[in-house]
Parts: C-alpha cells; sequence; structure tokens
C-alpha cells in the first residue's frame, strides 16, 4: 500500500496525523485492527491521556463512556467513534486553559459574544 505523504505539514497536519497514529497504535492489538476494543481504548486513555483520566474519569466510567462513544453498538470503537473521546478531550482541555490563565474566570467560550 503506497502512502503518499506531503512534504511540508503543517502544525495541524502534524497534530491530526499523530492523532491518527496514536489510534492505529491501540487499534492493531486486538480484534479487528482499524477499531478500538474497550480494554484497548482503557489502556489508550491510561497511557496517552493520564491527566484527562485523573480529572474527569473515575475507573468506573470507563464502561460508560464506551457505551457513550459506541454509537452503532458493536462493542467497537470506529476512528469516526474514538473522535467523539478526541472532541470531549479537547473541549475539556481548552477550557481548563482558560481557567488556568485567567484566575478571574471572566473569559468563557459559552458566550456567542465576546466582551474585550
Amino acid at each position: 500500500m503506497s502512502k503518499k505523504c506531503p512534504d511540508a505539514q503543517t502544525e495541524l497536519e502534524k497534530a491530526i496525523e499523530k492523532i491518527i497514529d496514536i489510534f492505529h497504535q491501540y487499534s492493531v492489538r486486538v480484534g479487528h485492527f482499524d477499531t478500538l476494543t474497550k480494554m484497548e481504548m482503557k489502556l489508550l486513555i491510561d497511557k496517552q491521556l493520564p491527566n484527562y483520566m485523573k480529572n474527569k474519569i473515575k475507573p468506573g466510567e470507563i464502561d460508560a463512556l464506551f457505551k457513550d462513544l459506541d454509537k452503532n453498538k458493536d462493542q467497537q470503537l470506529s476512528f469516526g467513534e474514538f473522535m467523539g473521546l478526541i472532541s470531549k478531550v479537547t473541549i475539556a482541555t481548552h477550557e481548563h486553559l482558560h481557567h488556568c490563565g485567567e484566575e478571574e474566570g471572566h473569559h468563557h467560550h459559552q458566550d456567542e459574544h465576546h466582551h474585550h
């Protein structure tokens, strides 16, 4: 299978490719090579998202999270379903960065209007 890689990637393109690479590092382990089982997802979260894990997900909540992400209920996560997790984590991290950066806390993206 020939893979055409772009010569010079932007920062965002590199970040996107990194997400795909990490998904594949875990998806190949058990069952179908391009989906995550619950065990693979748990391993990925433990190893790749330890800070998110500590702050957001209690150990018992992994099952519920997996069920929530597994939209077609086939007991595995496709890349698209996995992106639901990445989306949640990215949004939570974005909010967290604002809270860290602005202790007074008036800056929230929930507001459609930005007051400066």
